[in-house]
């Protein structure tokens, strides 16, 4: 049973500039704001198309057109993460001062996603140490480590993070995390204290919250998603068992119809959770997760977010370190105002991390 925080008691959201208010009724959360500053064109209005836009293959040559500078820059690093797990980043220095910025891609992308080139050279331009972390099993690693991934890793990525802190001689780290890269650079963030980390701000733009509702999301909204999740998932798996001949056989785990089934198979035959629902529990940001929250840590997430309901954040805990900000349009790790710029989240992240720095 999830356990609801008593600082969960959600508020209505004050605006900040003249726009559409949510319908009337609709509550979120009691540090959440509405931002009205980002207004796309009519023509890329709308909650799928703001989700399936960024990533859409022909837009790659024109985002990697425009980082150059940061891919050619970046050098890949092998991490230890102090438990034999190893992890890729891709680091890229021009000022070795300041911070550290640490960017993390979404389940199934990877630190060559357009969002976070995207973003890795919006950054980069400002003069930002950067790395690129991959988790496990994402990008070209599938061979580092030969436990299968799955979203309760959260030990290794904090593995991960004291290694390239201590890298940089103690600087501290801010976080930037995608959709479940959002939700585990919170959950880093609530545990940097215990983990010895020093961050200076954590950022997390649609953020998974209750992995319970983003699974139901998948399952009853456009069929679009589910196949997509399902394709990708399914072509990691194919390059796990390539990557590690004998050890794996996903035939059964692939053959099982749906996100649900496949995930419940995951649980049972390759983490020590005891059901389906524990391990989504796991990594939920729902309930007590966030109540320990020090580090300033911003929740960036839009109201037509096809994936991610905006009506989990009521279940938030309310630490003073948390801000929420709500647009009413963006989709999933979209906000786009145009299909060649950098997005409005690029900027805003750019302006907090300013601010921290």
């Amino acid at each position: 049973m999830r356990t609801t925080a008593s600082s969960c008691v959600p508020a209505r959201l004050p605006e900040t500039a003249a726009a559409a208010a949510p319908a009337a009724g609709e509550r979120y959360h009691p540090h959440a704001r509405l931002d009205t500053s980002f207004a796309p064109p009519p023509w890329l209005r709308g909650g799928h198309l703001q989700s399936i836009l960024p990533s859409l293959p022909w837009r790659r040559p024109m985002v990697e057109h425009r980082a150059r500078p940061v891919l050619s820059a970046s050098i890949e690093r092998r991490i230890d993460c102090g438990d034999g797990t190893i992890l890729q980043g891709f680091e890229a220095s021009p000022s070795r001062a300041g911070h550290v910025t640490v960017l993390l891609h979404g389940w199934e992308g990877s630190a060559r996603s357009l969002y976070v080139l995207s973003l890795a050279q919006t950054l980069f331009e400002r003069g930002h140490d950067l790395v690129r972390l991959n988790l496990r099993d994402h990008g070209a690693t599938h061979h580092l480590n030969r436990e299968l991934f799955h979203s309760c890793r959260l030990p290794e990525l904090l593995g991960a993070l004291r290694a390239i802190q201590a890298a940089a001689g103690g600087r501290r780290l801010d976080l930037v995390g995608f959709s479940l890269g959002g939700n585990f650079m919170l959950r880093a963030a609530a545990a940097a204290r215990d983990a010895g980390l020093e961050v200076g701000r954590a950022i997390a733009i649609s953020p998974v919250l209750d992995p319970a509702g983003t699974l139901v999301a998948l399952e009853h909204g456009s069929p679009l998603y589910h196949r997509y999740f399902i394709h990708k998932w399914s072509r990691s798996l194919a390059k796990k068992q390539q990557a590690w001949p004998g050890e794996y056989d996903f035939s059964g785990l692939r053959s099982q119809r749906g996100l649900r089934r496949m995930t419940a198979a995951l649980v049972s035959a390759h983490t020590g959770f005891a059901s389906l629902e524990d391990y989504l529990d796991g990594y939920a940001l729902t309930g007590e997760r966030l109540t320990r929250l020090e580090v300033p840590a911003t929740i960036i997430t839009a109201l037509d977010d096809p994936i991610i309901p905006a009506a989990d954040l009521s279940r938030l805990a309310a630490p003073d370190a948390l801000q929420v900000v709500l647009t009413p349009h963006g989709g999933h790790c979209g906000f786009l105002s145009s299909l060649t710029t950098p997005s409005w989240a690029d900027r805003r992240v750019a302006a907090m991390l300013a601010q921290a720095r």
